[in-house]
């Protein structure tokens, strides 16, 4: 038989035997063990099936998806030159960090205090893919030289020419990404 949180739930109510062997004890007890026995069962029960409503009930956890090349994020150039510097700058392997399961490499050991200290500001949006596509509804990688921040906000594209293309409506185009994102990102975390 499988055995699923259901199964368990139902089981925890359907133990005969030791049911019964506590039947025996009940009937050997004080009056007094027999109120202590009653209350430790309520409360056994009580949390059993919180616990099984929780199990049940909980939603997945979805892990953060971040678009790497060889292993590292923005195909290892360096998230926040793009604010500091304002154009794309090569990532240096002596200044790199952990960030979301990926390795983000920076400019200099300043660059990498700043994202360490915050990273969300400097992380691309939509985990860095391709800002068009996923207004689109799909994901593609990316050329970290057709960027644009909008609002504090670091978006990629697949390259200049799609750049130019979202920019036409950028709004519009945040709005449907923002909507096409947790979906997109679940479908990329269960590959």
């Amino acid at each position: 038989m499988k055995i699923t949180i259901t199964n368990f739930c139902i089981n925890l109510w359907r133990r005969d035997s030791w049911m019964s062997r506590a039947q025996r004890v009940w009937s050997q007890r004080g009056w007094r063990q027999k109120v202590f026995d009653l209350r430790m069962r309520i409360i056994f029960y009580f949390f059993s099936i919180v616990g099984c409503f929780g199990l049940v009930f909980s939603g997945p956890v979805i892990a953060e998806v971040v678009y790497t090349a060889q292993g590292h994020a923005i195909r290892g150039y360096d998230s926040v030159a793009y604010f500091t510097q304002e154009r794309p700058v090569e990532g240096k392997s002596s200044h790199q960090s952990r960030y979301q399961g990926a390795l983000w490499l920076f400019s200099s050991a300043e660059n990498k205090a700043l994202f360490d200290a915050d990273p969300q500001k400097y992380a691309p949006q939509y985990g860095g893919y391709c800002a068009w596509a996923v207004s689109q509804g799909y994901t593609a990688r990316i050329d970290p030289k057709a960027w644009s921040i909008v609002k504090d906000k670091l978006y990629l594209n697949y390259s200049k020419a799609v750049r130019d293309q979202w920019s036409r409506d950028i709004p519009a185009n945040i709005a449907d990404g923002d909507a096409n994102w947790p979906q997109l990102r679940a479908d990329l975390a269960a590959e």
